[in-house]
């Protein structure tokens, strides 16, 4: 999310593997009750409660994640090796040693990764035809909180939760009153992030119900895996787009009886990732004709990619809902008392993560929008209003966090759903 506006798969294998492990050691002590068979939720919680880790997650989801990995050791991504020049990390002493120091940050991020994984999970079964996207997205924030035991800035949601529809491409969540409800011949981008400790995992996917789709959600879930696949230590961000590019262009999709060859947006980007910073000032284009900037070792990154039926460029449209304080702000003197009660709000809630205006309101802030407008005019809050290319267009999006670490990169918020 927050994917630079320019001018504004394989399963985790291995992390599965340990968790049917470690299930399987433990269900010894849970009491096969019919409740836990009929729901799901009720077994769980009892051996939740009870000290047991429970076999599964509840519907909707309500147990934290750190219940299930009782040694606190959270599964890992799916890792690929980097490409011929620096296949040597792999096997390299000194660079193994560092990768070892790095393990308590790194364990922190599969922690948030894991809440992502669960959580959307339980989401897919939800996002249906008739659903309404207040309701989406608040069973989304309120189960990411529960999962993650969200506490202030140390831990829970990193930005609001994206439902993007249609020609929309991102950054649109509803506000209060919104009666936005989902439909069968809707392109749904869901974008949501967790974090702990200012790490931020940033995954998205697309819901779509219509099977006509199927070949514009296909063009953009391998343009993403290409730009993960490209991705690497020293690898120039100009070649990651134009690796994009090709694939995503391979790809049309027929709607009405019209032919659309899938365009990548070209003014949005992926993007590095830093403590509670989403963009951290590198992008990753989907086009090529980049910048020839490097990734680094020790980067994060989130890689997504968005395909469009439509002119493959967005605007700024719509009431915004997304807001974001300036990571580089200092002290702005401010005269209205309301703008800097509100500012108060943000740094205790938020600090330089995006939020929305329903997370205000979820805090008891009323009659707050003259305040929020001060703040964006002063410099101090930048609104991100929605992104979005021709009206009648269908855009779609899959992105997913890696990590390169100094020996191989780790493709963290990988799950056996994309």
């Amino acid at each position: 999310d927050e994917d630079e506006a320019e001018g504004e798969d394989a399963p985790d294998a291995e992390g599965e593997a340990k968790k049917k492990k470690k299930k399987k050691k433990k269900s010894k002590k849970k009491p096969a009750g019919d409740a836990a068979a009929v729901d799901g939720s009720t077994g769980s919680q009892q051996s939740a409660a009870n000290g047991a880790v429970p076999q599964q997650q509840t519907e909707p989801p309500s147990i934290p994640v750190r219940v299930f990995f009782p040694d606190g050791k959270f599964p890992e991504g799916e890792w690929q090796s980097y490409k011929d020049d620096n296949l040597w990390r792999e096997t390299n002493a000194e660079k193994r040693v560092l990768q070892r120091s790095q393990e308590n940050m790194i364990n922190d991020v599969r922690q948030a990764a894991e809440v992502h994984r669960q959580v959307r999970k339980y989401i897919q079964t939800i996002a249906k035809p008739g659903i309404s996207l207040t309701t989406l997205c608040e069973t989304l924030e309120d189960s990411v909180r529960s999962l993650i035991e969200a506490r202030g800035l140390d831990a829970g949601i990193a930005f609001p939760t994206g439902c993007s529809l249609n020609w929309v491409a991102a950054h649109w969540t509803p506000n209060a009153g919104d009666k936005t409800v989902l439909q069968y011949d809707d392109v749904m981008k869901l974008d949501f992030g967790t974090q702990i400790g200012g790490r931020i995992i940033d995954s998205a996917f697309t819901v779509a119900f219509n099977p006509r789709y199927d070949p514009l959600l296909a063009a953009v879930k391998d343009a993403t895996n290409t730009g993960i696949k490209e991705a690497g230590i020293d690898v120039r961000l100009c070649d990651i787009g134009a690796a994009i590019q090709e694939v995503m262009e391979s790809y049309e999709v027929e709607l009405d009886g019209k032919t659309y060859q899938v365009k990548p947006i070209r003014n949005l980007n992926g993007h590095s990732i830093g403590p509670y910073q989403i963009h951290a000032g590198k992008s990753v284009p989907i086009v090529k004709g980049g910048e020839a900037t490097r990734m680094e070792e020790g980067e994060f990154y989130a890689i997504e990619t968005f395909g469009s039926t439509g002119k493959g460029y967005v605007r700024e449209d719509l009431e915004c809902s997304h807001y974001m304080k300036n990571f580089d702000v200092g002290h702005v003197p401010l005269r209205l008392p309301r703008a800097k009660a509100l500012l108060a709000t943000i740094d205790k809630h938020f600090g330089t993560l995006a939020f929305c205006r329903r997370y205000l309101d979820r805090l008891g802030e009323t009659k707050y929008l003259m305040a929020l407008k001060n703040l964006c005019d002063a410099g101090v809050v930048d609104p991100y209003p929605p992104l979005c290319d021709n009206k009648g267009s269908y855009v779609a999006q899959y992105e997913h966090t890696l990590y390169l670490h100094p020996t191989r990169k780790e493709v963290l918020s990988r799950g056996d759903d994309y």
